[in-house]
């Protein structure tokens, strides 16, 4: 099993980031992702919680070497779940890849919670493991491979979501300096 954990600080409050969850894709960043459909979405009436979970489809390159040894393509699917509780002003997120699972697993866990400062801290890890006990040695390859590809694709989306998140309060705000 491996890990991958980084923490980061969005220079938007807590509000703006929320809003800007939904508006995450597409982005230039993460062209990976293909399609988000919304399977379900709830308000809880006693607490406010909103839980939504949606369905990413995203086209990853995998190694050759993967392709031949597992099959399937590079059509990838993973389940999301979100809970955003205004009260306590957290944002958490749950996904796990629902292809090739049988082989491998990913799960990954984004918390959203307010700085002092007003920014908005970033807290995500991810929990990889390969499902293969009879070739450990394969295993820790293919573990090793997914930890790098899902380190490099969290770079990517954190410079696309801070790209989303400037440019849609930066359009919000000429829009109010148009109107004043």
């Amino acid at each position: 099993m491996h890990y991958f954990s980084q923490l980061f600080n969005y220079d938007h409050p807590w509000s703006h980031v929320v809003i800007g969850m939904w508006h995450k894709y597409p982005n230039p960043h993460c062209s990976h992702v293909l399609s988000i459909d919304v399977v379900d979405r709830s308000v809880d009436p006693q607490t406010g919680v909103i839980r939504t979970e949606r369905i990413l489809g995203c086209k990853q390159k995998a190694p050759g070497w993967i392709v031949r040894f597992f099959g399937g393509s590079e059509d990838a699917y993973v389940r999301e779940v979100s809970f955003i509780d205004p009260a306590t002003q957290t944002a958490t997120i749950t996904s796990v890849n629902l292809s090739l699972s049988q082989f491998a697993t990913c799960y990954e866990s984004i918390r959203y919670t307010p700085s002092p400062d007003g920014r908005t801290t970033f807290a995500q890890t991810a929990e990889i493991q390969a499902r293969m006990t009879l070739w450990r040695s394969a295993a820790d390859k293919l573990e090793h491979w997914l930890v790098q590809r899902f380190e490099q694709n969290a770079q990517l989306g954190k410079m696309g979501f801070s790209d989303v998140l400037r440019q849609l309060w930066e359009a919000r705000q000429q829009q109010t300096a148009q109107q004043s």
